[in-house]
Parts: structure tokens; sequence; C-alpha cells
């Protein structure tokens, strides 16, 4: 699909916004501490005054009332432009529309809320050795009269240092097959027995083991209904792929962009490096590559929009895949062909290089996307 002239000019605001408050290294660094917090609350702070956060959630819980497609817009804008904390605000998005679908009204309206106003929200699925075989969570969630008592361990949770609250996966019954006996539960972060420490990563923190050790929450922390947590994971986790190709296809915009940039001022043998042939295709493989991915994110957009979901966990699938590698591979492509400069923290591709390898990997392996639209095939 194509973007009409209103998202058009949203897209051209997110720009703007991102390329005064954050276009320079000097001004990211300043926001993140030197690249030690990947999160700045106070662009979040700003976003969420001009009404961008929580844009496509409902109006009536504190939300923009606007569509998916929109909500694809600022995430792409977004990414291309370098903000400082996207990857919080996509979390909680993620969670969003578990609660959304399954939540009661009281958790519908502090997870919306508090998203559109700049605060953070966490998901917590994955366990050692459980990433990409959620149905084998053991972290337990036991229920005690009016409360349940977590025990367990959760890793690769991001931004939960951050967070007001997470939504976590735990193992109430163990008698049956292993999709089956899972609850979520609504955990505030700042619960006795919450231990988090940071798992150190190429990137600013970002990602955390949780260690639960007899925490309790009462019972009407069940998000849904107890012990059909793997149903209500389904279509937020079809989303969280389509959220993971919209900041990625942003990202490959920004990479082309900036190789592009930087092949027409520099020189050799006498020349533009952009008008050798052999860098000119690679480019144009490229653009070729990011436009057409990104015409299929937004389409699935579209049809989210429209209701049309029948196909969503198959095309979700591809979407992640597909953006997540073109995302990689338009990094590296423009580090090699910017040479030596593409290396350099001046010119920005090294962080992009480094930012590029992990969506791959998060939000389902791209090996398990490969096996949900082969699954839908045969």
């Amino acid at each position: 699909m194509r973007l009409d002239s209103d998202r058009l000019e949203f897209a051209d605001h997110v720009h703007n916004f991102s390329e005064r408050e954050c276009g320079t290294l000097a001004q990211r660094d300043a926001l993140t501490d030197n690249e030690t917090n990947a999160t700045s609350f106070e662009l979040l702070a700003k976003m969420a005054k001009l009404g961008w956060l929580g844009v496509s959630l409902p109006e009536e819980y504190g939300g923009g009332g606007a569509g998916f497609v929109d909500e694809c817009v600022f995430i792409e804008e977004a990414h291309r432009g370098l903000i400082p904390g996207l990857l919080a605000y996509t979390t909680g998005l993620t969670a969003a529309q578990t609660y959304l679908k399954w939540g009661n009204e009281e958790q519908k309206k502090t997870i919306v809320t508090n998203l559109a106003s700049g605060k953070v929200e966490a998901i917590a699925l994955s366990e050692p050795g459980t990433g990409s075989d959620l149905g084998a969570v053991t972290c337990k969630g036991v229920r005690d009269g009016d409360e349940y008592v977590i025990n367990g361990q959760k890793t690769w949770i991001s931004v939960a240092h951050v967070a007001e609250h997470m939504l976590v996966l735990v193992r109430e019954d163990a008698a049956g097959p292993k999709h089956t006996g899972l609850t979520l539960l609504m955990v505030p972060c700042d619960t006795p027995g919450i231990e988090m420490r940071e798992v150190k990563t190429m990137e600013a923190r970002t990602c955390n083991d949780v260690f639960f050790t007899d925490v309790r929450v009462p019972a009407s922390a069940v998000v849904g209904e107890a012990g059909q947590g793997w149903k209500h994971l389904m279509r937020g986790l079809s989303v969280e792929r389509m959220i993971i190709a919209a900041f990625s296809i942003g990202a490959a915009r920004r990479s082309l962009d900036d190789a592009v940039a930087y092949m027409r001022e520099r020189e050799a043998f006498g020349q533009s490096i952009a008008s050798f042939q052999a860098l000119r295709h690679r480019v144009a493989d490229l653009a070729t590559d990011i436009a057409t991915t990104r015409a299929f994110i937004y389409d699935i957009a579209q049809a989210i929009d429209n209701g049309q979901e029948d196909e969503l966990a198959s095309a979700s699938a591809m979407a992640k895949m597909r953006a997540t590698e073109v995302a990689k591979a338009a990094a590296l492509e423009g580090m090699q062909l910017m040479g030596g400069a593409g290396y350099t923290r001046e010119y920005g591709m090294e962080f992009q290089v480094r930012r590029a390898l992990a969506p791959p990997i998060f939000g389902g392996t791209n090996e398990i996307q490969r096996e949900i639209i082969a699954k839908a095939i045969f």
C-alpha cells in the first residue's frame, strides 16, 4: 500500500523531531550517558506530549485511537531517526496487545496510560534453555489462596530494569501437555522478591536476568484466564513480529541513507565513489529489497486495521524474517561501502551494525519464523 498524505506528513514530523532532538552523535551520547543507557526518558516524555506514544491504542484507555498502519509509520520513522528509547516503547507495545485482548479493564487502562505517558512496560517469557520453545517454561506460579507465589528465573527480559510491570508467563500446572497449564500474570517490577541482573551485550543495557523468589501477587494479577496463557499470547506474538519488522525496515532505510550520503561525498581515483558501477548496483539491490519488504509490511498492517487476521501468524513471520535480514544486510553492506569510515563511531554505521544483529534472533528466531511459514504451507 502507499501511505496517504496525512501519514506522510506524520512521518515528516517524526523525522524532523529526530533530526532536531538526536540528529548528531553528540546529542545521542548526551541522551544515553555515552551509550550506557539504551532508553532516553527525556525523549519519551517529549513524544508523549506530542501524542505519538500509543498512537494505535484505544482512546478509551488513553491511547491515540489510530490504526496499526499509523503505529508502523511512527515506529519506522523513529527507528530510522535513531531515537533512543524506541525498544523500550515497542516492548511495552507488544505487551499491550495481550492486555488489550485478554486483560481486565483496570489492567488495560494501567498499561495503555503508562505507555502513552512515556512509561515502560516489559514482557517476561524466555527462560534459560526455553527461548524458542516457550511451551517448556518452568518458572512456577502457584495459587495460594487469594495470591500467586512465583519462583524461578526469566532471561533476556528487555527493559525490565526500567519498567513499571512485567507480563510474566508462569507454569501453574505441569500435569498435561506443555502448552497447557500456563498462566500470564501482571507483576509490578518493584514487588519484593524480584532480583534483576544485567545481561551484558554489544549495546547499552537492555536485557536482564530476572529472578523470582517467593514473589507474591494477588489473584487479580491474572491476565485472561488461568491456565490459558499460551492461547492468550498468540496474537500478541504475531503483532510483535510486525513491530520488529517496522523498526527493522526503518533501520535498513537509515543504513542506506547514510551509505548513499557518504558515497556522494567520498572521492577516489578523481571521482565520487557513487559513480562506480559496482557500488551503484549494490545500492540498487539494497534499495529494491527495502522497498519491497516495506510495501509488504504496510500491506499486513492495513490488513490488521481491516480485521483481516486469518493469515497474520504466517504473514507476520514473513515480514519479521525478511525485514530483520534486510536490515542486517543493509548495515553490513553500508559498512563495506563506507570502508574504514563505516567502522568509526563518527559516521554511525558501526552502531547500525550492532543494532541489526539481535533482531533476527529475538521475537522468535528467524529459524522459528521459517518453521511457522512452512507449517502454513504444508
